[in-house]
């Protein structure tokens, strides 16, 4: 079997590594002339540790992440409304990882062209169309660089790995129109800073209207006694104001949004401090699209952002587009055929992360902020005032539940490596 893999991002890699593990052929093709650490920094959820572990990148992994210890919600005036310990330190068998997005991408295109060979991402080949047939597909490109026609590629199955924006799904979806904005915008930067809460806290503060999240993503930085930490500043504008389409790249401007953070100095953290500390500050509107009823067409599937694209809260989207790569190679090297292994991959993954999409766009796990903000806008002596254990508990188990890492079912889940390729 040969799979043309259609996007070289987080999903994409790990779609063509764990393709690879399992004896499928894989070719990756990216749009971009060259493969750049775009971004800042992500999490790496525990169900998704697991999936990178099992393909042998643990070692990167720890070398080069921040195992979290823990994870706290604040309001706006810095008080703790919920605190829980994370990855190993909650009891899971795998860590939590916060990480560069640029860096995991690296670990995972080193792998890639470590095992498939140097040939096997191509570079510069942005995808126009899929031919796809009941016996195959073929898949069209063009070079970025100069807009010529590329020679077009075939294999057994096509996976439009390719982001939000992903033309293959435009294809299938030609009325979809524009992702959904929910005039949220935020703005994403990294500061080199004294570390905080003991130097391995997640720190989401504030509520829908207005938000600050921040954790440390660089282990190499912790020798010289500091912290770089990843930021994210996030402001909702009324109905009627429109916005600059969303990129990964383009840069944001302080006076947008830092005078809604200036007050925002609590004993543990001088927020408008992190904020001018970045020496590069991005802008992302904050969009997804509505799930829908089907990603397989013939041999073509979607997977990542190109099937649910979600808002990043319960930080889900870098590790659900993991879980659908481990999950549809999979199915592709145990089903007796290509068409049953897409059909059980999309069994297995759409109705989960459909509801993952709308989950997050009700704010997850940080629907504790919202209820605090609502029954206690100025503030509390201390949570239980406003919010009961039992109900803070229940949000954050909820979320556990749906997006796949409750602690318990996790540990003791069944492997995504097939028992062909444990026993080799």
């Amino acid at each position: 079997m040969r799979v043309i893999v259609v996007g070289a991002g987080i999903g994409g890699l790990t779609l063509a590594l764990s393709l690879h593990a399992v004896g499928i052929e894989a070719v990756v093709c990216e749009a971009a002339p060259e493969v750049q650490p775009l971004g800042v920094g992500i999490n790496i959820l525990p169900h998704a540790v697991r999936e990178l572990t099992e393909l042998g990148l643990d070692g990167e992994l720890a070398a080069r992440g921040i195992p979290t210890g823990s994870l706290m919600y604040a309001n706006r005036f810095g008080q703790e409304i919920w605190r829980e310990p994370r990855g190993k330190a909650a009891g899971y068998n795998w860590p939590q990882y916060s990480i560069h997005r640029g860096t995991l991408q690296a670990i995972l295109l080193e792998a890639v062209r470590a095992r498939l060979g140097p040939d096997s991402v191509r570079l510069d080949h942005e995808a126009t169309e899929v031919d796809s047939r009941a016996d195959g597909a073929t898949v069209r490109f063009k070079s970025r660089t100069t807009g010529e026609a590329l020679e077009p590629l075939s294999g057994d199955v096509a996976v439009a790995a390719d982001g939000i924006h992903s033309p293959l799904r435009a294809q299938f979806y030609p009325d979809e129109g524009a992702p959904i904005w929910n005039r949220r915008v935020l703005w994403r930067g990294v500061t080199l800073a004294d570390p905080y809460l003991g130097g391995r806290t997640m720190v989401m503060a504030g509520y829908q209207d207005v938000k600050f999240v921040c954790y440390p993503i660089d282990p190499a930085v912790e020798a010289g006694g500091k912290a770089l930490i990843n930021w994210i500043a996030e402001l909702r504008f009324p109905d009627e104001t429109e916005w600059r389409r969303e990129d990964w790249n383009r840069m944001g401007a302080l006076e947008d949004f830092l005078p809604r953070f200036e007050a925002w100095r609590f004993p543990w953290l001088d927020v408008p401090a992190i904020i001018r500390g970045a020496s590069v500050v991005y802008e992302y509107p904050l969009v997804d699209r509505d799930p829908v009823d089907r990603w397989t067409f013939g041999r073509t599937t979607l997977l990542g952002d190109a099937a649910h694209p979600m808002y990043p809260i319960g930080s889900n989207g870098a590790s659900q587009a993991i879980l659908d790569a481990r999950t549809l190679a999979y199915e592709l090297a145990t089903a007796p055929d290509a068409d049953t292994g897409l059909a059980r991959y999309e069994e297995a993954r759409r109705p989960a992360t459909g509801k993952l999409v709308l989950l997050n766009r009700g704010n997850g796990p940080e629907q504790v902020m919202q209820l605090a903000e609502e029954r206690a806008p100025n503030g509390f002596a201390h949570v239980h005032e406003v919010l009961s254990r039992e109900e803070l508990e229940e949000v954050a188990a909820n979320y556990k539940r749906i997006a796949g890492f409750d602690r318990e079912a996790l540990n003791n889940r069944a492997s995504l490596t097939p028992p062909m390729q444990a026993s080799a």
